[in-house]
């Protein structure tokens, strides 16, 4: 479909982070198995749980702004979650894969936290103003979560990936 409007832009956007919400729930659950320290695989557990709720936020934004979500597939979260299914055929477990699965999940964090960025702005550009607690609390939960994988990966339980 055709982008002709702010209105359509934004549709095919929370359209396409959806589609990428709904691929990170089914890629966590093999990040908390390849991780092997026991903190990386909770933030895992922890980060499934909040984006099982961002996927119900979005579908509550449609709903209130009354329009429907589209069936796209978002490529840049594909190419994400498969570079990052690579590194886990590629690396054996062990603190190795461990730095590995926190830089490749801080640069999915950093797609998502650009692409809730960007919908809040066109929330409040379309006057969509039920739509933008919920985006914020999304992208707050994106931060919060690219902050804690940062945390994860100055431990020593990383460091002895590096010496």
């Amino acid at each position: 479909m055709p982008i002709k409007s702010v209105n359509d832009l934004f549709v095919h956007e929370i359209s396409d982070t959806y589609n990428a919400e709904k691929q990170m729930t089914r890629s966590l659950p093999k990040l908390a198995r390849a991780a092997t320290d026991p903190e990386l695989s909770q933030a895992f557990e922890d980060h499934l749980q909040e984006t099982r709720t961002q996927v119900e936020r979005i579908e509550q934004i449609a709903e209130a702004c009354g329009f429907k979500i589209k069936r796209i597939k978002c490529d840049g979260m594909e190419g994400l979650v498969e570079e990052t299914m690579s590194l886990v055929d590629l690396i054996g477990k062990g603190p190795i894969l461990d730095a590995a699965l926190i830089g490749s999940a801080q640069k999915a964090e950093h797609y998502e936290i650009a692409g809730y960025t960007s919908l809040c702005l066109l929330a409040q550009k379309l006057g969509y103003a039920e739509a933008i607690p919920l985006l914020k609390a999304s992208l707050e939960e994106e931060q919060e979560t690219d902050r804690r994988l940062g945390l994860l990966a100055e431990a020593a339980q990383i460091e002895e990936a590096v010496s």
